[in-house]
């Protein structure tokens, strides 16, 4: 009687725990699956019940940039007079890394929104992209020169990217605007765990920052006003609870199948 007993209480236990692993199972099976909603690019939603495109479509996607405090500028000054030209470029820009590059100098903005420009002094480019900004630089230059040609570009070309991206940091773009989806490139692209259903978007306007919240699964995003991203612009990609559980990139369906099928087969063994 003592011996069956002690059998049935061990039966009862291995069925306890067999039964809590089961459990555990359930809830990663769950949560560690990602659907493929949250991470199939560009997507046609239309169809999705209570859809309303939230995007607003693109009307221009040039100098949506504003100048800001600490941007570097390179200028040059060129004219049929070689002498006149290096006298408007050799003093007042400061070389970026200590070096020249083609005979530009750069210039950094202060606080005050002013390049300190040879000769002519102080430009105040408050309020302007770059289109604007060579415009006023050139009607500096106005009293002392009539024939001339000026160059005018941003050299700070860097966004942001923190978060569920393979690569986090400041990253150097190739030009002064690119698509979001390049930009998510850059980055190594977005982790299987990132929410790509919500990108955080914080961009630096002439009125302050603003932070936009971004579907890349949305195939609306590329007519809309965020299919772009500008110098300073900062990307951050939110993980998903799956994280929490400490699942991995390596965690696999294959795995749980192969767990809950060790689960089932246990169970049939104790009954």
């Amino acid at each position: 009687m003592i011996k069956n007993k002690g059998i049935c209480q061990t039966k009862l236990r291995n069925l306890v725990k067999i039964n809590t692993l089961g459990i555990l199972l359930s809830i990663i099976l769950v949560t560690g699956c990602i659907p493929q909603k949250e991470y199939v690019l560009l997507q046609d939603k239309s169809s999705d019940k209570n859809y309303q495109n939230p995007y607003k479509e693109l009307s221009n996607i040039t100098d949506k940039y504003y100048l800001q405090p600490n941007d570097y500028l390179f200028i040059n000054v060129s004219t049929p007079d070689p002498k006149i030209s290096e006298f408007f470029n050799q003093s007042g820009g400061t070389n970026m890394n200590n070096q020249r590059n083609q005979n530009f100098f750069y210039y950094q903005i202060d606080d005050s929104m002013n390049i300190d420009f040879p000769y002519v002094g102080l430009i105040n480019l408050d309020g302007c992209n770059v289109k604007m900004g060579k415009v006023k630089v050139e009607k500096a230059l106005e009293p002392f020169l009539k024939e001339y040609n000026l160059t005018f570009k941003l050299a700070s070309n860097t966004f942001t990217a923190l978060g569920e991206f393979r690569s986090q940091g400041v990253i150097t773009m190739q030009k002064e605007q690119i698509t979001i989806f390049e930009a998510v490139a850059m980055a190594g692209g977005v982790t299987p765990f990132g929410k790509q259903r919500k990108l955080l978007l914080t961009r630096q306007l002439p009125e302050g920052p603003v932070t936009y919240e971004i579907d890349l699964t949305d195939k609306n995003i590329v007519n809309s006003e965020y299919y772009y991203i500008y110098p300073n612009d900062m990307m951050y990609v939110r993980p998903m609870k799956a994280k929490q559980f400490g699942i991995g990139e390596s965690f696999s369906i294959g795995l749980i199948t192969t767990a809950l099928a060790l689960y089932l087969t246990l169970q049939s063994v104790i009954k």
